[in-house]
Formats: structure tokens, sequence, C-alpha cells
């Protein structure tokens, strides 16, 4: 099996690294990410500058793929229409350090760069790992639980282009309870800024990390994560609303 790896957090991450060690239990792994820490980028591209590549060594001083100088969505691009000899038949982007549910999967650079596989009709998924700070992330253990799931996902009969996002529950608050196929949570979250004055008298703002989902709906990727499963979300790109699409063929408009 012919694996591109890639993610957000930059191609020295260490959860991209624990990764592509379970991951070569499965078949050859190719690494194609972004050179420096890209979180929240969304589905953004590189266009008015160039994306400047090199290969990258492991600790034995083998090449592993490429590092680029772009987004997590130019890596997928380059990847599949310049860089590699064959297509692969799959694409998984991960291990991100920190939960991608709920809404936060419309800011995910690790979610975007699945999607991205999955426009140029491969089977892509997202892996994510919650934290919870100031623990340490087990990047080791939660890379096995993501790799035994993705296996699993991967003995079925897939459509091209199938697209998932799982998620790790955060390893340290006790076992993982199970795997869940459940929906995204769409409920929103409670975001808040640390307002301040820099010396020259002008107002800026930080985002606070600790943004919750105080009311999210039950039974969806946020609740689940929560309860300690391992979660599974299938995704698609299709933003059209179906529902509103055919209210309107009875709208009448002039031009």
């Amino acid at each position: 099996m012919r694996i591109l790896l890639t993610n957000d957090d930059g191609i020295y991450a260490p959860g991209l690294r624990a990764l592509r060690t379970e991951l070569q239990k499965l078949g050859d792994v190719t690494v194609v990410a972004p050179a420096s820490e890209q979180s929240a980028v969304g589905h953004s591209i590189t266009l008015l500058t160039p994306l400047l590549v090199q290969e990258v060594m492991d600790e034995s001083n083998e090449i592993i793929g490429w590092a680029v100088e772009g987004r997590p969505a130019d890596c997928v691009k380059l990847a599949l229409l310049e860089l590699l000899p064959e297509p692969p038949d799959v694409i998984v982007s991960g291990l991100n350090a920190g939960s991608n549910a709920g809404i936060n999967v419309l800011y995910s650079g690790t979610v975007a760069a699945a999607i991205e596989g999955s426009f140029y009709k491969h089977t892509s998924i997202a892996v994510s790992l919650e934290t919870s700070k100031p623990n340490p992330p087990d990047f080791k253990k939660a890379a096995e639980h993501a790799v035994q799931t993705i296996r699993q996902v991967l003995e079925h009969p897939l459509s091209q282009g199938a697209l998932f996002n799982i998620n790790i529950p955060a390893l340290e608050k006790g076992p993982v309870q199970g795997v869940r196929v459940v929906p995204q949570n769409v409920a929103p979250y409670i975001e808040r800024f640390d307002r301040r004055i820099d010396p020259r008298g002008r107002m800026y703002f930080w985002t606070k990390p600790d943004f919750c989902c105080p009311d999210p709906h039950p039974d969806t990727d946020v609740t689940s994560l929560a309860e300690g499963w391992i979660t599974i979300t299938p995704l698609q790109f299709d933003l059209t609303h179906a529902g509103m699409l055919q209210q309107m063929k009875d709208w009448k408009f002039m031009a």
C-alpha cells in the first residue's frame, strides 16, 4: 500500500513522526508536509509566492519525503501533481496535536489537507489527538490507536474520494472506551479574546486558548470524544444546502 502522509503542524512535528512509524506497518509511507507550523489555516493555498520544496531525512539519514514552504493543501497538490512517482492508495493527515471536532473542522489545516486529497478522488483520512495541557501528549500510543482505526476503515469497500475525520481522546484521562461513528457537532463554541495595549498605546488582542462548546449536540464527535471514545466522522466538501436549493426552485427572480 502506498501512503501519502501530511499534516499542518509541520514536517518535524512529533505527531507526524509517531504516525509515520505506525503507518509503515501498513505500507510504504511518503511524507509531504509543511516546513513550518500551519495550524488553523483552513483550506488556504499559496498563489503569489513560490512553493519552495526540500527533501527531508529521518534519524537514519534516509529520505522520508519533502518539506514544503506552503499550506497543507499546497502539500497535497504538489505531492499528487509533481512529487510522487505513483498515486497513493490512501492519504493520511496528522497526527494533529489537538482535536479537530465540531466546527473546528472548518478551520483545520489537518482536515483541509484530507479534503484536498478527496478532491483528487483519493481516500483521505484526517487524524487528530485531543490534548489536555500541561500533560505532554502520548503520540506513540495515539498513533497506535490511529493506525488500528485507519486499518479497519480501509477494510471496507469505499467510494472514490471517501473522506474521514478521526479524533483520538486525550489518553491521560483514562483508557479509550472504543470507536464510535458519529456526526460532526455544529453547536457554536464560546470564544474569548484577551484585550491588551502595546507600549505605543495601540490596542491588540490575543485569542484565548480555552474556548469551549457549552451546549454540544448529543451523540456527536464533541460529546463522544469527551466521553473517551475514538470518533470517526465521514465528511463531504459539497456545501450545497439541498433543502434550501429545492425550496428556492419556486422563487421568482428578475434579472
